[in-house]
């Protein structure tokens, strides 16, 4: 089934590849900033609205307009370099801002407004990283090593994030710590940039570069449903985890699905996997479903422990499988969009989890939660399945350039094979994150990159 990765394909020798370590430095300070956002936003628009329906309110806002802006902000930054400077600047103020109105208790029409109108401007990082690393990468196997590195790294921050972010919190003032994040934002960014600024025209994005949406490449859109419903699975295991437990025994589980999508990441980048590529997803998403299922039919806490450390590495592991498929179906140009959309989807999902997760476990009890994330992740096997055009998503699966361009060259020549492909560069992977994005959960989760 598998074989060990040779030793181009190791995480030390992604970092050695040349401005690799610098530019996963920075990315990963400028992650860190939006990892210890989550709790001190929320507290400050608390103290500074003296409401937490209202803090709630303009949280849900500030996060559903990061999502749903996030494929236009990185489009802008794909085409535009100076743009990346900018959102990081107008973000930084417009954060600053916010805390020190919640600081001094003004209107709260005003907070909310100001608050909707910060979640316009946060930079993308996840989705840059991951184009970056196909320009930086030198095969197919690196290219599967580094962003299986990357989405763990995102995992670690976004899940050890709001633990420093509550910390801080309750050293200082909640209003502060959005301050301080706001200063790290300007740091991370700015470093970003200037790193950026100081590698060959080769890793740099395009800016001549002008294609459609990412949305309309062949393949591309049902990639998004297996992203979809896991986080919205997810989500809902967590509602019903709380119900049926409490919150310190959904704190501890919550945090066996980070652990498991750090080691399932880390394992799956080291291993060359058989089997088609653009079938992984599908079958991740209907291992994920089997995990779900086993506390639904062994109701303990340990065989839900167990469980969510399975479904963490299966999740990672897919937004991993994800991100090499963007590579392979998306044109040059179009690319870190591509990733936004990928967060954009997962950060829907969750939402959409959520909300569900309420509705159900209130009306039919904790245990139908597990039910429910089961036959969610098993309906979308069977539409993805259904809608997935496997010719022309199979048929794009071609190897990778074999000989890098020097440093000095510009962007290498078209990849035969691959429809509507101009150059070799490759990868993307996910924690929103989510991330984490991950968020804020685990991968690429509810978070702004």
């Amino acid at each position: 089934m598998t074989s060990p990765a040779r030793g181009s394909a190791s995480y030390g020798a992604v970092l050695a590849l040349p401005h690799a370590r610098s530019l996963f430095t920075a990315a990963m300070l400028a992650r860190l900033c939006y990892s210890l956002l989550g709790l001190p936003l929320l507290l400050s628009l608390r103290e500074g609205t003296g409401s937490y329906v209202v803090a709630g309110t303009a949280t849900g806002l500030f996060g559903l307009v990061t999502a749903l802006l996030g494929p236009a902000r990185a489009r802008l930054v794909e085409r535009h370099h100076a743009a990346l400077v900018l959102l990081a600047v107008s973000y930084t103020l417009l954060l600053c801002a916010l805390g020190i109105v919640c600081a001094f208790h003004l209107p709260a029409p005003l907070i909310i407004c100001l608050a909707v109108l910060t979640g316009v401007f946060p930079p993308p990082v996840g989705p840059l990283m991951r184009s970056l690393w196909g320009r930086l990468v030198e095969d197919e196997m690196q290219r599967q090593c580094a962003l299986s590195l990357d989405t763990a790294a995102e995992s670690t921050v976004f899940a050890l994030g709001p633990v420093l972010g509550g910390f801080l919190v309750s050293a200082s003032s909640a209003p502060a710590v959005v301050e301080a994040c706001a200063a790290l934002t300007l740091v991370g960014f700015g470093l970003l940039a200037a790193t950026l600024r100081g590698t060959p025209a080769g890793v740099r994005l395009t800016a001549a570069v002008r294609t459609r949406s990412p949305l309309g490449a062949v393949g591309f859109l049902p990639l998004l449903l297996p992203v979809l419903g896991t986080a919205a699975a997810l989500s809902l295991i967590e509602i019903a985890i709380v119900a049926a437990w409490g919150t310190v025994a959904a704190g501890a589980l919550t945090t066996s699905f980070s652990i498991g999508g750090v080691m399932g990441g880390l394992v799956y980048g080291r291993y060359r996997w058989r089997g088609a590529l653009a079938r992984r997803p599908l079958v991740l998403v209907a291992v994920s479903a089997l995990c779900y299922a086993a506390p639904a039919l062994v109701y303990a806490v340990p065989a839900t422990g167990v469980a969510l450390v399975l479904a963490g590495a299966c999740a990672d592991v897919l937004l991993i499988t994800v991100y090499q498929l963007v590579e392979v179906l998306v044109p040059e140009g179009s690319r870190t969009e591509a990733g936004a959309w990928v967060n954009t989807a997962y950060n829907l999902g969750a939402a959409l989890g959520a909300a569900a997760g309420g509705v159900l476990v209130d009306r039919t009890g904790p245990a139908s939660g597990f039910v429910g994330a089961t036959g969610l992740l098993g309906c979308c096997v069977v539409i993805g399945a259904l809608v997935t055009p496997w010719r022309s998503v199979t048929g794009a699966e071609v190897p990778f350039r074999t000989d890098p361009p020097a440093a000095d060259e510009g962007a290498p020549p078209p990849e035969p094979g691959v429809p509507g492909t101009t150059t070799a560069s490759s990868a993307e992977t996910g924690s929103h994150g989510k991330a984490t994005a991950r968020s804020s959960g685990a991968a690429e989760r509810t978070h702004p990159e």
